[in-house]
């Protein structure tokens, strides 16, 4: 896995982190009136950054803002933001299990090569 790679997945968790974050926030707020749920983004910036090397990749940082008011309400479904909860966990997961992965590869070769 090369430097840009890596950075790229650390930067994705930390994304990641912070969406899981506000959506725990979300969920444990379903009830309160006049509530907006907030929402994180990154995906978008990440991948900008990432054909112009590490010192730009460093600098995307996860975007939270609140969802616009559209005048009826709070714009919050629990199902929703359920959804959201468990494909965050799973990318989250994902990324993790790759990483952990390229560590035994490389603790593999490592051995091989004492």
């Amino acid at each position: 896995m090369n430097e840009i790679t890596a950075a790229i997945m650390i930067k994705a968790l930390d994304g990641l982190s912070a969406r899981a974050t506000v959506t725990a926030q979300n969920i444990a707020n379903a009830n309160t009136p006049g509530y907006r749920p907030l929402r994180v983004s990154f995906e978008d910036a990440l991948a900008a950054a990432a054909p112009k090397g590490l010192d730009a990749i460093a600098a995307v940082s996860p975007q939270i803002g609140q969802t616009p008011d559209r005048g009826f309400g709070t714009d919050l479904r629990l199902d929703l933001e359920l959804a959201t909860a468990g494909g965050t966990a799973a990318r989250y997961a994902a990324l993790i299990e790759i990483l952990g992965r390229q560590l035994q590869i490389q603790s593999l070769a490592a051995a091989g090569a004492s």
